[in-house]
């Protein structure tokens, strides 16, 4: 059983169960005496025997009074178990129609497709140059792993066409992902800013990276920095401000 279903329903199941063991006691209770029960009509026979003393004169207790004697349950307390009663169920109700309701509503909020802005070529192109740079800014550091800077620079821009709005497909691999942020991709409205076969050679280079079992040498981050820099000084005329300026 699922336990959200069961997260969702304790509570009224609960109240339920309290309910009818309230209603059973109710029932079944009981504070008064057992009652006396009358005196017959018939008087048994009793010997006379003589007896210097008069017999003591036996008291019997008169039926009004047996019937006084019996413990009753005040009213006071009936009402207010009327009321909590009532109190209970009024609120195990409201419970289930709030369930209901949160969740009709979390359902049709799900349901309703999420617009999203339109974005431009040029705020693409900086988002994508600003991955670059600081890619650019690892790679060029020397006291880093190459294998662990080309790889990093790849995610960074996988991370920046997720960001973009491009969407994860079934089957893609991380060079389809970043390939269509650069050819654009029309239903999620990411705009083209630059031809994929730019991206080749870095691509090639950051599979080797990835996936070969040979080490990764400085002659590899040359080539991956060099097809960084291509693909930024063809990005760099349609980013503008300052992220269009190539880092030395």
């Amino acid at each position: 059983m699922d336990l959200g279903v069961l997260r969702r329903w304790w509570p009224v199941a609960s109240v339920t169960v309290l309910l009818a063991g309230a209603a059973f006691a109710a029932g079944h209770s009981s504070l008064g005496a057992s009652r006396i029960p009358p005196a017959s009509d018939t008087i048994p026979y009793v010997p006379d025997y003589p007896s210097a003393e008069p017999a003591a004169s036996i008291p019997v207790e008169p039926r009004n009074g047996a019937e006084a004697t019996q413990a009753r349950i005040p009213p006071w307390i009936l009402d207010a178990a009327l009321v909590l009663l009532g109190l209970a169920v009024l609120l195990a109700l409201g419970y289930l129609v709030w369930t209901l309701v949160t969740g009709a509503l979390r359902r049709t909020t799900r349901a309703l497709p999420v617009a999203r802005a339109r974005r431009t070529a040029e705020g693409t192109a900086r988002e994508v140059v600003a991955a670059l740079d600081a890619g650019l800014v690892e790679l060029d550091d020397r006291s880093t792993d190459p294998r662990t800077a080309v790889i990093a620079c790849w995610v960074r821009l996988e991370e920046t066409a997720q960001e973009a709005g491009v969407p994860r497909l079934a089957g893609d691999t991380p060079t389809d992902l970043v390939g269509r942020l650069l050819r654009g991709d029309a239903e999620a409205g990411v705009p083209a800013i630059a031809s994929a076969d730019v991206l080749d050679g870095f691509a090639h280079v950051y599979r080797e990276a990835r996936y070969a079992t040979h080490a990764v040498d400085e002659r590899m981050r040359d080539q991956a920095r060099a097809a960084l820099r291509r693909l930024r000084g063809e990005l760099a005329t349609l980013a503008t401000g300052p992220a269009a300026g190539v880092p030395s």
